[in-house]
């Protein structure tokens, strides 16, 4: 079976939502209003797109890796096609790239951002959106049920890991409803979750991003060891961390993102 005569590609990861009251709920919760600059990526067949222009955004910028369903929305919205991004001074406009490799922290002007993301990338691609787009106003991501557990999770619990506490740090996660496979072509084998974002306000506690990426690499890949232990190649690891008013015998999961932030000054 085929979308519109063209068969989803495996290799991106396309699922297709084909409920029209779903869709509409989604675009509902980015809270678009008339000034607003809006981007959607993997918008695909428009499930989304079109009732994201029906709110008549100021700006509406798609981003799609398929040129097939690039082509279709531009024609369908009337854009033009451009390769920069964030393209200026279009308000309607289609970018024909892998959202992977798309320069966000260029996003610095208030956004929004909304997307029924691949699976295969929805975790990476999450990771750099909340961290480098420095004008991200809300964003609403349809994601693997999993992947949004994750995202939620709080300390102590065992869906609680580095995505978690890197996303923490930057926005506020707020899960809005389950969505079930069968309103999907092709049909996945889980269900989806919809999600809520909102960015987190910058404050005494701010922190280095990329030493805070080394350190969840370090203590997330050895999950099960207490902190002591884990940075016993560091010296006088135990004053350090106690200095910090976190307990050697602790283990990662059992730190909330304030405290990670901590130890990026102190053990780093």
């Amino acid at each position: 079976m085929m979308c519109d005569g063209v068969r989803p590609k495996k290799s991106l990861g396309q699922n297709f939502l084909q409920d029209g009251n779903i869709a509409r709920k989604i675009v509902r919760l980015l809270g678009i209003g008339p000034l607003d600059r809006v981007i959607e990526i993997g918008p695909g067949p428009g499930a989304l797109t079109r009732h994201i222009a029906a709110e008549n955004p100021a700006r509406l910028i798609l981003v799609e890796k398929d040129g097939h369903w690039a082509e279709e929305r531009r024609a369908e919205l009337g854009a033009s096609s451009v390769e920069a991004f964030p393209p200026e001074g279009d308000a309607r406009a289609v970018v024909c790239a892998d959202a992977l490799e798309l320069p966000w922290e260029a996003l610095n002007k208030p956004c929004k951002i909304i997307g029924n993301l691949p699976y295969n990338v929805a975790s990476p691609l999450m990771w750099e959106i909340f961290s480098r787009a420095l004008g991200l106003d809300r964003a609403v991501f349809m994601v693997q049920k999993e992947v949004g557990r994750r995202l939620c999770a709080r300390p102590g619990t065992s869906a609680y890991g580095a995505l978690t506490v890197w996303t923490q740090s930057f926005v506020l996660p707020k899960m809005e409803f389950i969505v079930p496979p069968g309103v999907f072509f092709p049909r996945p084998k889980v269900d989806s979750a919809v999600l809520s974002f909102v960015p987190l306000p910058a404050g005494p506690g701010d922190f280095s991003p990329l030493r805070l990426a080394a350190l969840l690499h370090k203590v997330f890949s050895q999950r099960r060891k207490q902190l002591g232990t884990i940075f016993q190649a560091v010296p006088n690891r135990l004053e350090l961390l106690i200095n910090a008013g976190i307990d050697p015998r602790l283990r990662p999961e059992n730190l909330a993102p304030e405290d990670f932030h901590s130890l990026t000054e102190v053990l780093l």
